[in-house]
């Protein structure tokens, strides 16, 4: 063994116990009760966790580092993404392929690959990006146009054999997709298991509002949100959902922010459909009032933050899986089963009434209403959000968050709003499940060793000075915090501790999903 956590509170999705866990080689080798090192062993560290919660690490699966927006990138790359969230208790990230005009998905994923295995510090999976299906074009008629197309989603299927088994498309912006390209890329991905992510906003809609407001001379940043309310978000949610129960397709709604988006998931949820939901905590913890600030401009983002009625509805839905069923909650063919102080790996079959994806569920997660809590993570430094001053529409889009997801979540647990059981299904153990991070998501034998000890009495204020972003402010500055992690670690090598990022480059492995 090389590490023994011992006396910590170990908490997962499905329960707590205050036990010992050992890690060997990266793994967990054990969760039970007064483990001790071999008579012979003597490199073993032995870290006493008395009074300390040992928990998952996050599974942040939407971030965007090193991100081209126009002639800006993000303030990020995937040292210094990495590095923030380490330091947040973030130990699995998931960031996107953005291929080129006319390149080849596969050509665009080897590059991505190349630039995050050199720098990152933790493990990271990817998700590939579909756009502009008739950019190839030249001859205008539909039998070429059909068959440039077909070779592009016949792609997806290489793709997925690479490890790469989710897509990303727009409803807006340039890249957007048409109502049938989306039909159409839908149908691809049900016909090779694949999952389909969707930033779901009216394009039509959102851009008439921000022509009346343009030619009126109403650009002031509330008019952000005034150009993208709940109703342009709402409508592109509904026909994405509705495409995928007609495509049978699974379906991922990214950073969903609206009270009648949600009900439009939840009910094709009840009705059974494979559709799940993420929304962020900005969304959690701020409304549109902060659109009215002077610096409003650097909470741009898309969606917008909402009003406080989709903000409530968020939260009732993020705690409605309170996580109090326990030993006794249904899970999926590998869930995690305490006896006799250990924590192992069960045969009990997937009783969830969403079906699981191809790796087993490792929770008890409720599968109504949100389903994963993630980021966003892609913020811009402050001088290139001050374009949008006066002009909202020339203020980059972005948000910061990979380092606060966690402690944000886990300081709400403590505060009693919801239970360290429910933070831990939504930052870790459903989005491992969802979108195949099968070592990742629990503390259990076999599992990677990618833990977090935190500390319920340590308060905290967030401040750009103690975040480890190359972004030189935070949307999260002066925000409380009661609790905060202390050590972190990745496939057990301890990469933070009480401040100190202690992580490497490189450290970090691609995950086939």
């Amino acid at each position: 063994m090389n590490l023994i956590i011992k006396n910590g509170t170990v908490i997962n999705a499905g329960g707590r116990y205050v036990t010992d866990v050992a890690v060997s080689g990266g793994k967990i080798t054990a969760v039970e009760k007064d483990i001790a090192p071999g008579e012979h062993d003597r490199q073993t560290k032995i870290v006493d966790a008395s009074g300390l919660l040992v928990l998952p690490g996050a599974v942040d699966v939407h971030t965007h580092f090193e991100l081209p927006i126009g002639d800006i990138w993000s303030a990020d790359d995937f040292f210094a993404g990495t590095r923030a969230a380490a330091c947040g208790g973030v130990t699995t990230i998931m960031d996107f392929v953005t291929p080129e005009k006319n390149e080849g998905l596969l050509e665009a994923l080897k590059k991505r690959k190349k630039t995050a295995d050199a720098k990152a510090c933790i493990d990271y999976g990817l998700h590939m990006g579909i756009s502009g299906l008739n950019d190839c074009v030249l001859p205008e008629t539909a039998e070429v146009k059909a068959g440039l197309n077909d070779r592009l989603l016949a792609e997806m299927a290489e793709v997925k054999a690479a490890g790469v088994s989710s897509f990303k498309v727009f409803m807006t912006y340039a890249s957007r997709l048409t109502v049938d390209e989306l039909r159409r890329t839908l149908a691809r991905a049900r016909e090779i298991n694949a999952l389909m992510m969707v930033h779901a906003e009216d394009h039509e809609a959102l851009e008439a509002n921000r022509a009346v407001f343009i030619a009126s001379g109403k650009t002031d940043v509330w008019h952000h949100y005034l150009s993208r309310p709940e109703a342009v978000e709402a409508k592109a949610v509904e026909k994405a959902v509705d495409l995928a129960k007609e495509t049978g397709a699974k379906l991922y709604i990214v950073h969903l922010a609206c009270a009648e988006g949600l009900k439009a998931v939840e009910i094709a949820q009840r009705e059974g459909y494979p559709i799940y939901a993420e929304t962020c905590p900005q969304y959690l913890n701020f409304t549109n009032e902060v659109y009215k600030r002077p610096d409003g401009r650097n909470f741009v983002c898309s969606p917008p933050m909402k009003g406080e009625e989709s903000q409530s509805a968020l939260w009732e839905s993020v705690c409605q899986g309170d996580g109090k069923t326990g030993d006794s909650g249904k899970t999926g063919d590998r869930p995690l089963s305490y006896s006799n102080g250990r924590i192992r790996q069960g045969s009990v079959p997937c009783l969830t009434a969403v079906p699981c994806l191809t790796v087993p569920c490792l929770t008890v997660a409720a599968p109504i209403g949100i389903n994963t809590l993630a980021t966003d993570h892609c913020p811009f430094q402050t001088f290139e959000k001050d374009r949008g001053i006066g002009d909202f529409t020339k203020t980059p889009n972005g948000v910061m968050g990979v380092e606060n997801l966690y402690p944000y979540m886990l300081s709400e647990a403590n505060k009693g709003r919801l239970t360290f059981e429910r933070v831990i299904e939504l930052c870790s153990a459903n989005p491992a499940r969802i979108f195949g991070c099968e070592a990742k998501g629990a503390i259990a034998e076999g599992f990677d060793a990618d833990i977090v000890l935190y500390d319920q009495t340590k308060d905290f204020t967030v401040s750009q000075k103690n975040m480890h972003s190359e972004v030189d402010y935070t949307i999260w500055e002066g925000t409380k915090l009661r609790g905060y992690p202390v050590r972190v670690y990745s496939r057990g090598k301890l990469i933070y501790k009480n401040g100190e990022f202690l992580g490497k480059p490189g450290h970090g492995r691609f995950i086939a999903t």
